[in-house]
C-alpha cells in the first residue's frame, strides 16, 4: 500500500527538522533548545493548544478535528539523546561533544511533527489528537513524570500510542505484538569489602577481587539455573571497579549492572536470588557484600485489542505482509510503559533498515523511514477518531 502523498511531499522538510535536532542533542530533562524548536513548529502549524513545561521540558499539542466532538487520542515521541560521542561521520553529526542521538529520538520527534502538521492542515477527524513530546526516556522516567503530573486527565486522553525505530527491520515495515513487548528494568549495585594488603601475601588479606569475580559468575546462574527456561531474564554486570596498583590487594570492589524481565514474579525471583548469592559468597570468602537493587521501568505491555488496531493501521501503510504481528519481545526497557499503565494503547516498531544498532556511536536514524512513520500516525489518528 502506498504512503500518503502529502507525507512524501513533506519528507525533505521533516528531514530538515530531524537533522537540526540531531546536530544539537540534549540529555534527560535538559531539553530546552529541542523543546523550544518543537513548540515553535506546533504553533506554526496552528495547533489549538501548545502546552509546554510538562515534566519540566515536555510538550503537548492539541489538534481539534473538524468533524465534531469526540475522544482524545495521544501520540507520543521521545526527544532526548544519549551521552555518547558520535562517529557516524554525517555532515549533520552532533556538534555537542559527548552527546548524540544514538537511539533515533530525533527521528521520532520529527515524524510526529510531520504528522501534527498534516493533521492540523486537514483535521479530518472527530475529537482531538494530543501530540506528546516527552523528555528523559533514556533512564530519566520522563514518561512517568508526565503521567504523574496528570497529563492524561488534563487533556482527556483515552488511548495512547508510541513508535520506535528498529535497525535491521527493512524500511517500510513494522513490528508489533500484543502483551509484553519490552522488558522491565532494574539496576543493582554491589560493594564487596575485604581486607586490603600486599599482593605477595594474599593469605593475610581478604581479597575482594576474588569474591567479586565469583559473584559475576554466580549471578549468571540465575538465568541458567534458577529461572524457568521458558521465561525471560537478563542479569548483566556492566561495571567492575577495584584496585589501583599491581602489588596491592584493594579494600573494596564495586559492581553494578542491570536486570531485565518480562514478568513481575520473575523480577522478584531474580532479586531474591541475587541477595542470596551475595550473602553466600560473602560468607564463603569472609568478605562483606552489600547489595542494593532498584527497580526502574515496568514492563511495556500492549493492550491486546489496541495492538491489533495498531497493526491494522500499519498494514494500511505497509500492506499486511509488511507488518510482523508476532515479533519476539525485546529485553530493552522503555518508559512508554508508564503511559500504557495509565491508558490502553500500543507500542510499535518501524523499520530503520540496515543501519548500526541503537546506542552505537555510528548509529543514525534513516530518513527514508519518515514518510512511512508520518503516514502511520495520520492513518491511526484519523481511523481512531473517525466520525
Amino acid at each position: 500500500m502506498p504512503i500518503l502523498n502529502r507525507a512524501a511531499e513533506m519528507q525533505d522538510e521533516v528531514t530538515g527538522w530531524r537533522r537540526h535536532i540531531h546536530r544539537t542533542p540534549e540529555l534527560g530533562f535538559d531539553l530546552h533548545q529541542t523543546a523550544d524548536f518543537v513548540a515553535a513548529r506546533l504553533r506554526e502549524f496552528g495547533c489549538d493548544e501548545v502546552v509546554t513545561g510538562i515534566a519540566r521540558t515536555g510538550i503537548v499539542g492539541i489538534i481539534k478535528g473538524r468533524l465534531g466532538p469526540g475522544p482524545t487520542v495521544g501520540l507520543r515521541a521521545d526527544m532526548d539523546a544519549l551521552p555518547i560521542s558520535e562517529t557516524s561521520g554525517r555532515p549533520y553529526a552532533s556538534t555537542i561533544p559527548g552527546k548524540m542521538h544514538a537511539c533515533g529520538h530525533d527521528g521520532h520527534t520529527a515524524m510526529l511533527l510531520g504528522a501534527a502538521k498534516y493533521l492540523a492542515e486537514t483535521r479530518n477527524f472527530a475529537g482531538s489528537v494530543a501530540v506528546i513530546f516527552q523528555p528523559a526516556e533514556e533512564g530519566g522516567g520522563g514518561g512517568n513524570e508526565m503521567v504523574k503530573e496528570g497529563m492524561m486527565e488534563r487533556f482527556g486522553i483515552t488511548r495512547v500510542f508510541g513508535m520506535h525505530n528498529m535497525p535491521g527491520l527493512p524500511i517500510g515495515q513494522f513490528a508489533i505484538r500484543p502483551g509484553a513487548i519490552m522488558a522491565a528494568t532494574a539496576e543493582f549495585n554491589i560493594r564487596v569489602t575485604g581486607r586490603g594488603g600486599h599482593a605477595a601475601m594474599p593469605h593475610r588479606s581478604i581479597d575482594p577481587i576474588v569474591a567479586a569475580s565469583q559473584l559475576v559468575t554466580a549471578l549468571q546462574t540465575i538465568a541458567a539455573r534458577t529461572v524457568d527456561p521458558a521465561e525471560s531474564v537478563v542479569v548483566s554486570v556492566t561495571k567492575f571497579h577495584g584496585g589501583e596498583a599491581y602489588n596491592v590487594i584493594p579494600e573494596h570492589v564495586d559492581l553494578a549492572g542491570t536486570v531485565r524481565t518480562l514478568k513481575k514474579e520473575v523480577a522478584a525471583l531474580a532479586r531474591d536470588r541475587m541477595q542470596a548469592i551475595c550473602e553466600g559468597i560473602g560468607q564463603a570468602t569472609g568478605a562483606t557484600v552489600t547489595f542494593r537493587y532498584q527497580p526502574n521501568y515496568p514492563v511495556t505491555v500492549n493492550d491486546a485489542e489496541e495492538a491489533v488496531f495498531a497493526g491494522d493501521m500499519a498494514a494500511v501503510v505497509a500492506g499486511e505482509s509488511g507488518v510482523h504481528r508476532a515479533m519476539a519481545p525485546l529485553m530493552g526497557g522503555e518508559d512508554f510503559s508508564y503511559m500504557l499503565e495509565a491508558r490502553p494503547g500500543a507500542f510499535i516498531f518501524i523499520g530503520n533498515g540496515d543501519t548500526a544498532n541503537l546506542h552505537h556511536p555510528a548509529y543514525d536514524f534513516n530518513d527514508e523511514a519518515i514518510p512511512h512513520g508520518v503516514s502511520y500516525w495520520v492513518r491511526l489518528a484519523e481511523t481512531a477518531l473517525a466520525a
